[in-house]
């Protein structure tokens, strides 16, 4: 490097990565500027280049928040979170003029639009620009078959990711830093308008979550101590809810896939029976699921938009909107249905067993089309993730990769008992329900007449009827994939 180059800033750019710790863009950014004019810390809120899909309202929420939190965490090293918004390629040019920078850092993404941008950058500035793996364990070019192709089936890439070398260790935290010291343009936040107002819906998602890196280091601390040991047979028991909650913070890269993971690793000396070590085995494999739908993504850049398989693309779906809301505002008349989209809507986030059944009731007991399903939790959720939330939904309706059969069909009434036998999840969020006992809970149109009166529950006021019949439904479903194998048949 040139005395000219070593006096020039270096930007380090975050995107799915608002973190100091085990984040190698910024640990190499830090590095390179030892000795320069220092780090410059960018942000970009991109909406308008081509291919890039635009965050969800309660992504937004979260993104706001976990900006300020990262925001205070560089000024905390003497440093200043730039904001800019528009086309990246385009704000990076600016930047890059503006500074004479000697190089830009960035953890890569595996959306299309993002990608397509990345090698604008990296075509026009060369080795200028680098880039570093912190959003995946694997690159998706690194994990193959023996064929030399992507995987489309989950076993053998758990098998294949298991049996390989283990991730590395997380990178330490940056607590020191030589900082740009000149006067960048920087955005103010609220002018992006990421919060919510008239109504701000926000309270009680406020409430349910602490975003930011801090958030996320408290979060996974209490899932350590206390949850991960059960968590093979807790995970799918939405009224305790001892899942990790790390979801969203995950999405934002507020903690890494290889803190989690070596999270998952019992501390030296410590003695684990078969039991503890299978529920933290289980939970890597759900850390792997996200990587596998990543490296779907990769392969696949429209996972959100078309059926992976194709056979599905003349499927007779239906779509009624008042269906589709009734679905939406949790009036289903099928409590744990119901529970489930008013826990999305008032917190932004759902049990992921949950998510499961509500997925498999829009697509298979309602007929409206997945995509629907998608685009209803990507706007929703506060994880609504780029990769996960489509390859989720895919696998519900039976049309990805390595999907749930379709005439798989979950069986709400039996989900319910199963899952939320004592009634906690449903009494929590269907308060109309509140004074039902549990036994009447899963299907209230066949608790006695004297037991609904108790309870206060009038079907068809109080509470709804069930939007359709379980069975009719059923065979509705099948009919409508016999339907598809027929017509494909006669190709």
């Amino acid at each position: 490097m040139s005395q000219n180059e070593n006096q020039s800033p270096v930007i380090v750019w975050f995107r799915q990565d608002l973190r100091l710790t085990d984040n190698p863009a910024l640990s190499h950014a830090v590095a390179a500027a030892q000795s320069g004019a220092g780090v410059i810390f960018l942000y970009i809120f991109d909406e308008v280049s081509e291919g890039v899909r635009a965050m969800g309202a309660a992504q937004k929420w979260w993104l706001n928040h976990s900006l300020t939190s990262l925001r205070t965490d560089i000024e905390a090293l003497g440093g200043k979170l730039v904001l800019r918004s528009g086309p990246a390629a385009e704000i990076i040019d600016g930047l890059m003029a503006e500074t004479s920078a000697s190089l830009i850092c960035w953890n890569r993404r595996y959306g299309e639009g993002e990608q397509n941008a990345d090698r604008k950058i990296k075509a026009k500035y060369g080795d200028t620009a680098k880039s570093f793996s912190g959003l995946l364990m694997h690159e998706p070019s690194q994990l193959r078959t023996g064929g030399g192709l992507p995987y489309k089936v989950y076993t053998p890439f758990w098998k294949k990711f298991s049996s390989g070398p283990a991730p590395r260790a997380p990178l330490p935290r940056i607590d020191a830093a030589n900082c740009f010291s000149g006067d960048l343009p920087s955005e103010d936040l609220p002018s992006w308008q990421l919060l919510p107002s008239n109504p701000d819906w926000a309270g009680e998602i406020s409430a349910n979550w602490q975003p930011g890196e801090a958030g996320a280091a408290i979060q996974l601390a209490k899932f350590t101590q206390e949850n991960i040991n059960s968590y093979g047979t807790s995970r799918d028991l939405p009224g305790p809810d001892r899942t990790s909650r790390l979801s969203p913070h995950l999405r934002f890269g507020e903690v890494s896939p290889y803190q989690l993971w070596h999270a998952s690793y019992p501390s030296s000396g410590a003695n684990l029976d078969k039991s503890n070590q299978d529920s933290r085995e289980t939970w890597r494999k759900e850390l792997v699921w996200r990587e596998f739908s990543y490296h779907l993504l990769q392969e696949w850049p429209h996972l959100d938009s078309q059926n992976f398989n194709p056979k599905f693309d003349p499927f007779p779906w239906q779509g009624q909107q008042d269906v589709l809301r009734a679905w939406q505002k949790g009036q289903t008349g099928y409590p744990i249905v119901d529970a489930g989209m008013r826990q999305l809507w008032r917190t932004g986030w759902m049990h992921n067993r949950v998510r499961m059944i509500v997925g498999s009731f829009l697509v298979k007991h309602l007929l409206i089309d997945w995509r629907e399903g998608e685009k209803w939790f990507w706007d929703t959720l506060v994880d609504g993730d780029p990769a996960a939330n489509p390859a989720q939904w895919q696998w519900v309706a039976g049309t990805g990769a390595d999907a749930a059969p379709y005439f798989r069909i979950f069986n709400p009434i039996l989900q319910a008992q199963k899952f939320d036998p004592d009634g906690a999840y449903i009494h929590k969020y269907v308060p109309e329900l509140a004074q039902l006992p549990a036994k009447y809970l899963s299907a209230p149109w066949d608790a006695p007449r004297h037991e609904l009166a108790r309870a206060g529950v009038r079907l068809g006021e109080t509470y709804p009827h069930p939007i359709v019949d379980h069975q009719q439904a059923r065979t509705r479903a099948l009919d409508a994939l016999q339907s598809l194998n027929t017509a494909a048949e006669t190709v």
